[in-house]
C-alpha cells in the first residue's frame, strides 16, 4: 500500500465539503484530479469511502473510520515537521542527572559531551551517589534521570528503566598466570586463588552472591574502590578479580599486562542503563537525553 499525503488531504477536503466541487474550490485544483485521487484511495484501501448522490458525497461507515485516522496522520506529519524545524542549539531548559560512581568514570563523560555539543544551552546538574539514594531522589522528583546498574533497581513500581548496555562478567588474571591456558574457568578452580574485590556500585555484593550460590567461600586478598588499582594488582600477580567486561583494559597504568577469561558458571550480565520516575511527564530535555544515550549505547556496542 502506497497512500500519499496529497490523496489523504484531498479525501479530507471532500469529506468536509461533502462534494467534489466544494473540495476543488478549497484546494484550487481541477475536479478530475480530486475524483481520480478518491478512486485511487478507495482502490488502495479496498473500501468504499463515499456514497455518491445527486447533491454530493456522503461518508460511508468505512469513510468515517478512515477520516479519523486521516486527521491523525496529518497531525503526526505536522508534529514531525515542527520537531525537525526546531534547532537543537537553541533549546533551553535544565536537566538534573543522577549517576553512580562507576558510571561517572565509564559512561557519563562521553554521554555528557555528546549531549552538550547538541544542546549547548541546556543547564545540566549532576549528582553522584549510591544507587539506592538516587532512586530516592528520582521518586521525589529531585532528579530527572539517573545512570546506574538498572539490574539492581529495587523500587521497580515507582521507576521506569531502560537497559543501554549488557556487560558480561570475566575473570581478570595476570598475563603469566597458569589458568590463562584454559578457555573458560570455573569458580571452583579459582577458589584457592587470592581475589581482589572492587567495592563500587554494588559489584562486591553481586559477586559475593554468586560465590554463596556456588557453595564456595572466596579468598579475599584486598578490597578497593579503584579500578586502576585492581588492574595494577592483578597485572603484577597480587590476585585475580571478577569484574564486568565493560571495565577491562589489557594494560595497567604502569604498562603491566593482564588478560581475561570466561567463567563457566552462568552469571547474569550486568545491565547498565537509565532510570526515571514512572508516570511523570518527561521534559523535552530529558527526552533528548534518552535519545542521546540510546545513540551512544548503539555506537558503544558496535
Amino acid at each position: 500500500m502506497s497512500l500519499s499525503l496529497k490523496s489523504i488531504r484531498y479525501f479530507i477536503a471532500v469529506a468536509e465539503a461533502e462534494s467534489i466541487t466544494g473540495a476543488t474550490q478549497s484546494l484550487n485544483i481541477s475536479q478530475s484530479v480530486v475524483t481520480e485521487a478518491i478512486k485511487s484511495l478507495e482502490a488502495e484501501l479496498g473500501a468504499i469511502l463515499f456514497q455518491r448522490h445527486a447533491r454530493g458525497m456522503v461518508l460511508t461507515h468505512a469513510g468515517h473510520q478512515f477520516l479519523r485516522h486521516a486527521h491523525q496522520i496529518l497531525a503526526a506529519v505536522r508534529n514531525a515537521q515542527q520537531a525537525l524545524s526546531a534547532r537543537p542549539d537553541t533549546m533551553v531548559g535544565s536537566l538534573n542527572v543522577g549517576v553512580t560512581p562507576l558510571m561517572t568514570g565509564y559512561f557519563l563523560p562521553y554521554l555528557l559531551d555528546r549531549y552538550r555539543r547538541v544542546f549547548p544551552k541546556v543547564q545540566i546538574q549532576v549528582v553522584e551517589d549510591r544507587r539506592d539514594y538516587l532512586e530516592h531522589l528520582l521518586v521525589n522528583g529531585e532528579l530527572d534521570v539517573a545512570l546506574m546498574m538498572v539490574s539492581n533497581i529495587e523500587n521497580k513500581q515507582a521507576l521506569e528503566a531502560e537497559t543501554l548496555i549488557e556487560a558480561p562478567w570475566r575473570l581478570w588474571l595476570p598475563a603469566n598466570h597458569p589458568l590463562r591456558e584454559l578457555g573458560s574457568i570455573s569458580l571452583a578452580e579459582i577458589g584457592d586463588e587470592a581475589l581482589i574485590m572492587l567495592k563500587v556500585d554494588e559489584l562486591e555484593e553481586n559477586t559475593r552472591a554468586w560465590w554463596r550460590a556456588a557453595g564456595l567461600k572466596p579468598k579475599m586478598a584486598l578490597r578497593t574502590e579503584s579500578v586502576e588499582a585492581v588492574r595494577s594488582l592483578v597485572a603484577t600477580g597480587a590476585g585475580l578479580s571478577i569484574l564486568p567486561d565493560l571495565l577491562y583494559r589489557p594494560w595497567s597504568l604502569d604498562g603491566d599486562r593482564l588478560e581475561v577469561r570466561n567463567i563457566l558458571e552462568e552469571m547474569p550480565k550486568l545491565e547498565i542503563g537509565i532510570a526515571w520516575r514512572r508516570g511523570s511527564g518527561i521534559s523535552e530535555a530529558t527526552q533528548n537525553f534518552l535519545i542521546v544515550a540510546r545513540e551512544h549505547s548503539r555506537a558503544h556496542s558496535r
